[in-house]
């Protein structure tokens, strides 16, 4: 089993909530909008015998006309094709940008051809409702009746070893996974567990859907991890991708 923290970098986001690439040695947060944020995005991907697996897609940049993310899992010697599972803790522009491509002809299709997407069914259609400027829906309209994804309905397991759970924390239908490996468990937590400091704070974010119940969470989950030993990946903490 490895686990490769596939970095996209870091962005600042205003109340436009675009994502604009920030440069942390060169750039100062000051020179940005009023109430600018510092977000850093990073996906993962798992190999697991013969899975190879995705846990959501970053923002969907492209460098020289290839996916960033493309670009990140070619550096592990891994093509698109090669992954098998999607897994999407919500739908958000920053975690399911990558989720498709658009062709010549304005076309989308599935950026892994091969894989198959899990997605809540409530969030798909929570964002097709709301839509921008939170979610893409012309990204992620693709998902809509396509034989690649598989719906989720609530909690349960995906072929006996990822458990997935709604939250209701960072947004309504937000869900987090666990992965059972013969190594260890790993616990992916989106949004409601993005950062290493946070899962040591008592911070609670008013972006989140419910930031009580999410710093709650972090601190059920941190503990329970230290107790059972899980390995926690952090979306949004570049310095800490993992710990565990």
């Amino acid at each position: 089993m490895s686990v490769f923290p596939l970095s996209e970098g870091s962005f600042t986001i205003d109340k436009t909530k675009i994502f604009v690439p920030f440069n942390e040695d060169t750039d100062s947060l000051q020179a940005r909008p009023v109430g600018s944020l510092l977000v850093e995005v990073q996906p993962f991907c798992i190999t697991l015998g013969n899975e190879i697996i995705l846990i959501d897609t970053g923002l969907g940049f492209a460098k020289n006309g290839v996916p960033q993310l493309h670009s990140n899992l070619a550096a592990h010697g891994i093509t698109p094709q090669q992954v098998t599972k999607v897994l999407l803790s919500h739908l958000h522009k920053d975690h399911a940008g990558g989720v498709s491509l658009r062709n010549n002809f304005g076309h989308y299709h599935l950026s892994f051809p091969n894989a198959t997407y899990y997605v809540q069914k409530q969030e798909f259609e929570h964002a097709m409702e709301v839509g921008y400027p939170s979610y893409m829906t012309d990204e992620i309209a693709i998902l809509h009746n396509h034989p690649h994804v598989q719906w989720l309905h609530g909690n349960g397991i995906i072929d006996g070893f990822i458990h997935h759970e709604i939250t209701g924390g960072h947004s309504i239908y937000h869900q987090v996974f666990w992965i059972d490996t013969p190594e260890k468990k790993l616990f992916f937590g989106g949004d409601d567990a993005p950062q290493l400091q946070q899962m040591k704070s008592k911070f609670v974010a008013k972006y989140d859907y419910n930031g009580k119940l999410c710093m709650e969470l972090r601190n059920q989950w941190w503990a329970q991890g230290q107790q059972q030993g899980w390995q926690f990946l952090f979306y949004h903490d570049i310095a800490t991708p993992t710990i565990g």
